[in-house]
Parts: C-alpha cells; sequence; structure tokens
C-alpha cells in the first residue's frame, strides 16, 4: 500500500513535469500500474507555423530558416539588430532546443532579411494559398542578389511543390512542382 502511495505521487510530480513523454517514462518505471495514453499522445506532430512560433518565443528575431527533418525541426532565426544568430531545433512536442548561438555576426549581412515586409510565416501562408498542403522548408535566398523566400509543400496529393514568395509583396512569383515527395530532406532542386 505504501509503495502505491510514493510511486503514485512520484508519477504524479513527473507528470506535471514532463508531460506526455513522461507517461511513457512512468510505465515503464512500474510495470504494474497501467498508464493509458494513446500512441498519438506520445508523439505531436509539430507543423511549420507552430515550430517557428516555439522558435521565436525562444529566441526573439526573425526566422531565417526553416526545415523538417522527420519529426524534428531546424530553425535558424536571426535577432532583429541582425547581430545574433541561433540555430533551434523544435521536437514533435513542440519543446526547443538550442543547439547554438552567436552574438557577434555583422549585421549588414542581415540587413535585407531583418528588414523584409514579407516574414517567413507570412511566405508560408501565401505559398499555402497557392498551393494546400504541410510546409516542410522555409529558407530566406538571396545567394543571386534578388532576396526570396524559398516555400517547400508536401501537397495533398504526396507532391513537393516549391514556391519563391516575394519579400515585398508576399506574391507567389514561382510555383512548381517537385515531383513526389522527398522525406529524406535533401534538396533536390
Amino acid at each position: 500500500m505504501k509503495r502505491t502511495r510514493y510511486v503514485s505521487a512520484a508519477t504524479a510530480v513527473v507528470l506535471m513535469a514532463g508531460g506526455p513523454v513522461a507517461v511513457a517514462t512512468a510505465a515503464a518505471a512500474d510495470p504494474a500500474r497501467t498508464v493509458t495514453a494513446a500512441p498519438a499522445a506520445l508523439r505531436v506532430d509539430v507543423t511549420a507555423e507552430s515550430a517557428s512560433a516555439a522558435a521565436l518565443k525562444h529566441y526573439p528575431g526573425v526566422i531565417e530558416s526553416l526545415d523538417k527533418d522527420g519529426t524534428v525541426w531546424h530553425v535558424d532565426v536571426i535577432s532583429k539588430d541582425g547581430k545574433g544568430h541561433a540555430e533551434l531545433q523544435v521536437s514533435a512536442s513542440g519543446s526547443v532546443t538550442e543547439q547554438n548561438r552567436d552574438t557577434d555576426g555583422n549585421a549588414a549581412e542581415n540587413k535585407a532579411l531583418v528588414s523584409a515586409k514579407v516574414t517567413a510565416q507570412q511566405a508560408m501562408k501565401a505559398a499555402l494559398a497557392a498551393h494546400p498542403g504541410q510546409v516542410t522548408t522555409v529558407e530566406w535566398d538571396d545567394d543571386d542578389g534578388t532576396a526570396s523566400w524559398h516555400v517547400e509543400i508536401k501537397g495533398k496529393d504526396g507532391k513537393t511543390w516549391d514556391a519563391q514568395v516575394n519579400p515585398a509583396t508576399g506574391k507567389v512569383t514561382q510555383s512548381d512542382s517537385g515531383g513526389d515527395s522527398d522525406d529524406d530532406g535533401d534538396d533536390n532542386n
């Protein structure tokens, strides 16, 4: 009886602190105790929109890139002054882990991104309006001297759509099907 009370109290503390992941841990710690949690509750697929919001809450600034790799989102954020940069990972449950942070960057290199009228989040919305589905990648692209947002969407038809979004107007300026979905995260363009 005492053991059950201690295990129950410990389980309650773990659940309050750890959420759905703790449910599985608590069940493994006491096999005699049955914890009912649907497998779906253990893994929540975070959308690109949710991943960007979680990343910006952790490190305020401007999204430079966001890329889904399996169930993890890799997010690069530039600080609002253009000098800082954080590499973050957002898990399937929405928790954010900081991989790297720099504070001595060159603000001039990030000026176009920081001052763009259209954010990564707005570029995602524009691309999704043109091609419904799920965003898998958003990247700021200014390599050729013309800035744009590159947005990849996994369409409901299973194809990957590539869209270029104008950072001044939000207009989808180019969009094409990249073919079948490529789940390994590689960019074949």
